[in-house]
Parts: structure tokens; sequence; C-alpha cells
């Protein structure tokens, strides 16, 4: 198909005099997370996203669920302002090992890189143990493991995929996501997985 680039000028996105700010009852959805480590980021990332689909009007605009709370944010701000484009999640992308790919990656030391897979492993471990350990103790597992590999682990968060807020217990809940950010040496790495949807919830 047909590869369009759109790289406008500072002033084509932002004319002198046009009101860019935008108002979205965001409901809590950045109040953790890369919110809490990250006050206002997401604040920006509205105001960025709302004003390039005004410029390009597409029907549909793909995000990575590697951004977990990132595409949920965007999704609350399409709802709420009736843009008329259409959020489609892309899957995370992995290496043969399971690390997640990213353009960080590439910044790791070669002993991190290989050892960083901890992450992937650990979010499949969690994905397991739910049937017998409550979220908080799985918290705990994950954060140990993290620290017992060397790594730093800024958060594990498990949360309800629709609010982002966390969870107490994995029945009353139907759809969940266990987000995580963990510092490899000086990079610092997120990545999550989903532990649990609905049939109905078609995310890809």
């Amino acid at each position: 198909g047909n590869v369009i680039i759109f790289a406008p000028s500072t002033s084509e996105v932002y004319p002198k005099g046009l009101n860019t700010n935008v108002k979205v009852g965001l409901g809590g959805l950045d109040a953790q997370m890369e919110g809490a480590f990250r006050p206002g980021h997401f604040e920006g990332v509205v105001q960025v996203v709302k004003r390039m689909l005004d410029i390009i009007n597409p029907t549909q605009l793909f995000m990575g669920q590697k951004d977990f709370q990132q595409f949920t944010i965007i999704q609350k701000m399409i709802d709420e302002l009736y843009v008329p484009t259409q959020l489609v999640v892309v899957p995370i992308q992995r290496q043969d090992d399971g690390l997640a790919m990213s353009s960080r990656n590439v910044r790791l030391l070669p002993h991190d890189k290989s050892r960083a897979v901890v992450i992937y492993k650990i979010l499949k471990a969690i994905k397991r143990k739910k049937y017998h350990l409550t979220p908080e103790k799985c918290i705990k597992y994950a954060m140990k493991q993290c620290d017992l590999d060397g790594f730093k682990p800024e958060y594990f968060y498990i949360a309800d995929g629709y609010t982002l807020k966390s969870i107490k217990s994995w029945d009353k809940h139907d759809y969940i996501v266990c987000c995580c950010a963990v510092w490899a040496g000086d990079v610092r790495l997120i990545d999550n997985m989903i532990m649990k949807k609905p049939r109905s919830l078609k995310l890809y």
C-alpha cells in the first residue's frame, strides 16, 4: 500500500492565535502508573493527538498496546469529544525471547538486554499465579523477582482495564491488565499483559 508521511512545520500545526486547549475529563485515568511518575504528561499527549486528528481527520488511529495507559486515555478523549476516528490497538511486538520491542532496547547494555526478558517471564508468571494469589501478593512477587534479577522495578500495577484503578480481587472484574515499568541499568522499560478480558472485547 501507499505510505504517506505528514511532516508539517510548527506554524502549520499551531498557527498564531489558534486555541488548542482540549478539556477532557479523564476520570483519574492519568492518576497512576506513568501519570504518577510523569505529572501532566498525558494532558500534553491529549492536546497533541487531538490536534493531529483535527488536521488529518483519519478514519482510524493505530496505537500500540505497550502504552496501555496512553491508548486508554486517547480512547476516553475520542469518546468524550465524539471524534469520528476509530482507535485500533496494535499488539505488543516481542523479540524471540519475549522482550517487548522498543527503540530504547538499543541503549541496553549486552548483559542487561539478555536478562531483560525476565520482565516478560514475570508477567506470564502473574497470569498463572492469579488462580491462587491475590493481586497484592502477585505484585509483591513481581517486585521481589525483579530485585533478585538485579533490576530496579518502578512499579507493577494490576488494574481494571477500563478504569485503570487498582484491584484487590480477580473475581470482581472482567477486564484486567498488569502494567509495569522496570529500570534495566539506565534504561527504563515498560510492558504489560492482559490478565483477563471478556470475549466480546476486541482489542485487535
